[in-house]
């Protein structure tokens, strides 16, 4: 008799509605080109090839038409199988392509993608656009860690830097350097988290209802969806990442992504 749990009905929340001003282009990060295409494209791309969703919904910004044309192709590179994807196999529908409107913030766009996730969806996975060459094998485990019955989990990877706590110098000692080291954090227990991260659907929708309670500033020190499950006390697990899902934020980040593409390791596919 098989064991082995069963996926849950998955949906991935793309967030692409970043201005992606540090990029220095001059327009929303996802727009950005990358090896030939946009950030957003390579994004939705990944998720396809991990086979997980039935659903792929995109937040972009509100009224971007050259995004919401992207989005458009992606979906017609899964319907005929042409383009870096291959075509569905008999009787296998392709994923459903949503696109909504952004909102101001992070958690906004996210609320206004989970208000157009089909009925039937049980789990969703938020993925940042700008982490565009996250391997499959990435989504392969935190969906796994879902159908094993964690309710939250998140993709991490070890820091290698050693990490101080710092606050602002005062006083004489303002003239020597603008801060002043309070403390050396213990690296073993440290971890760099990345996306996708993945949910049960009710308790992530739980937690942005209870997010929207939170005031500007408590508001502006969450900087994932994994926080607001954290501030529910829902336990919140972690899988392993990958090296490859940079996040894609600095022009520096950008050469080192056209890098991973130009390299003989077929960077998607290889993990380190």
């Amino acid at each position: 008799m098989d064991s082995a749990p069963r996926n849950p009905v998955t949906a991935v929340i793309v967030v692409a509605a970043g201005s992606g001003q540090r990029l220095g282009y001059g327009m929303p990060k996802a727009k950005v080109p990358l090896g030939g295409d946009s950030i957003l494209t390579h994004a939705l791309r990944g998720v396809a090839a991990a086979g997980l969703a039935q659903q792929i919904c995109v937040a972009i910004p509100p009224g971007d038409a050259d995004l919401r044309a992207l989005c458009q192709a992606f979906e017609q590179e899964l319907t005929a199988g042409h383009g870096r994807l291959p075509a569905p196999a008999d009787g296998v529908q392709p994923p459903v392509v949503t696109i909504v409107d952004g909102g101001a913030s992070r958690a906004a766009s996210v609320r206004a993608a989970l208000a157009a996730l089909l009925p039937a969806t049980e789990a969703v996975l938020v993925h940042d656009a700008a982490r565009a060459l996250t391997p499959e094998a990435v989504f392969h485990r935190v969906s796994h860690a879902l159908a094993a019955g964690a309710l939250a989990v998140i993709p991490v990877i070890p820091v290698v830097d050693t990490v101080k706590t710092v606050e602002p110098t005062t006083g004489d000692g303002a003239a020597i350097a603008p801060e002043l080291v309070t403390g050396t954090a213990a690296r073993e227990t440290l971890r760099a988290v990345q996306t996708p991260q993945g949910f049960e659907l009710a308790t992530l929708l739980r937690a942005h209802e209870a997010a929207e309670g939170l005031d500007a500033g408590q508001a502006a020190g969450v900087t994932d969806d994994a926080m607001l499950v954290e501030l529910l006390g829902v336990p919140v697990h972690a899988v392993r990442g990958a090296s490859q899902s940079l996040k894609i934020t600095t022009p520096l980040d950008l050469i080192i992504a056209e890098g991973l593409l130009e390299g003989p390791l077929g960077t998607r596919w290889v993990e380190g």
